[in-house]
């Protein structure tokens, strides 16, 4: 069962730095070249300096990135711009956002949870991780002592009676407040109450945890734990090390967002609707919705509002037109792919990757190339740009795609999800040394 704790974390003192907005992060994947330019001249006490410290000229193995992240650290420690909270808590952490016009409000708590590798208990991932992040992170977690970016973790509560009693340590407390560079709204509250803390920490102890984001953080923090124990290091079963720093946010909760990832897809030039429904037909039902924006539209709707995966759409620049396709049958899927279970096959990414792309749409390919948008806006853009020549919409994955994928020990498609906002760095660090 998830051993999940309340912890005393080290944050920011609002006095010393003034406005919380002006030091705080997105998580280092998400930052370019001219945000991390954009934070470093925010305020001097940004936490992107430790998050993602930019190489400098004359960059060694005594002189780095991570080096200047431990340092920072440690100065902000001395001085008292970063403090150590008097008392465990659980960090109540509220989002507001928008998407598309409308209002979400997303809600969780964090807290440390006892790592353990996937598969061996009641932790699940559902998304491929690559070595390279995890070399990055895994040398500022040993430069640094801390996780200052949270994982982020789902579980399910139907009634959301573990957010309800977090609550009840927070009544009446004001929130520390944030806006990040996209203008969602952060909070976060304090619940010191014990027995608050107790009470949660029983709720949660039968629930399983599936990873949202952070899986690259979350297997470095395995990895950390384990190398400390092989050195010998470990304090036991309550060493930090142990742990990780999780944001924890109920399935059931309504503010909670997955949005498609789209392709568009280079590699297919002069590529047109009736090619594209000669290549497909053997596999889809097929309709021209439309041309231009007005297509786009028709096309989003059909993906969007379908209950089920089957359902592709897609945009071929060469003419300007939509086509909306529905797989007749799961059998070329199951023999394509038969390395993977039945929830795997039924995804949309898995039927646009597996069955379309490398197989209907293969033979036509010359040096296909892939980029992902979230927006139906970024793919009328690029469209319009004819910076591809085929664009594909997928359905959104729901939460129980997540679940059932993830609990057959499988891991989704990359780009298989896209959950915003992403959680902000700067606003709870968590020592782990």
């Amino acid at each position: 069962m998830p051993d999940v704790r309340a912890f005393q974390g080290v944050r920011y003192d609002v006095a010393k730095v003034g406005a919380l907005s002006d030091v705080v992060a997105p998580p280092y994947d998400v930052i370019g070249p001219e945000l991390q330019e954009k934070l470093y001249q925010a305020s001097p006490y940004n936490s992107v300096r430790m998050e993602l410290n930019r190489p400098e000229p004359g960059d060694s193995a005594d002189e780095s990135p991570y080096t200047r992240a431990a340092r920072f650290l440690k100065e902000w420690r001395r001085d008292g711009v970063l403090r150590a909270d008097e008392h465990p808590a659980f960090y109540v952490y509220e989002q507001t956002y928008q998407v598309e016009g409308e209002t979400h409000v997303r809600k969780g708590f964090l807290a440390r949870v006892r790592v353990e590798p996937f598969g061996s208990g009641k932790i699940f991932p559902h998304e491929q991780t690559l070595a390279g992040p995890k070399a990055d992170r895994l040398a500022l977690y040993k430069a640094t002592g801390y996780n200052l970016s949270p994982v982020f973790g789902l579980y399910p509560d139907s009634s959301n009676e573990v957010l309800r009693k977090v609550e009840e340590g927070i009544k009446d407390k004001t929130p520390l407040i944030a806006e990040d560079h996209l203008g969602v709204v952060n909070k976060l509250w304090l619940c010191t109450d014990p027995e608050v803390i107790s009470a949660v920490v029983g709720l949660m102890g039968p629930r399983p945890t599936f990873i949202a984001d952070g899986h690259h953080r979350y297997e470095t923090a395995v990895r950390f734990r384990d190398e400390k124990e092989a050195a010998g290091e470990s304090a036991g079963p309550d060493d930090p090390a142990n742990f990780c720093l999780m944001m924890l946010v109920s399935m059931s909760d309504p503010g909670l967002l997955i949005q498609p990832t789209h392709r568009l897809v280079k590699g297919f030039p002069g590529l047109t609707a009736a090619e594209l429904a000669n290549r497909l037909s053997p596999e889809f039902e097929l309709e021209v919705v439309g041309e231009g924006d007005a297509g786009l539209e028709a096309a989003a709707l059909a993906t969007e509002s379908s209950d089920e995966q089957d359902v592709l759409a897609f945009g071929t620049v060469a003419d300007g037109k939509w086509t909306v396709a529905r797989l007749r049958s799961d059998a070329t899927m199951d023999r394509l792919a038969a390395d993977h279970g039945a929830d795997w096959r039924s995804l949309g990414v898995s039927i646009l990757q597996v069955l379309v792309l490398d197989h209907l749409l293969a033979p036509l390919a010359k040096e296909r190339s892939i980029r992902y948008v979230h927006l139906t806006d970024e793919v009328a853009a690029d469209v319009a740009a004819k910076g591809c020549d085929l664009a594909c919409l997928v359905p959104p994955a729901g939460m129980e795609h997540v679940e059932a994928v993830a609990s057959a020990l499988e891991t989704m498609p990359p780009k298989s999800t896209y959950f915003y906002p992403k959680l902000l760095t700067g606003l709870v660090f968590n020592p782990i040394r």
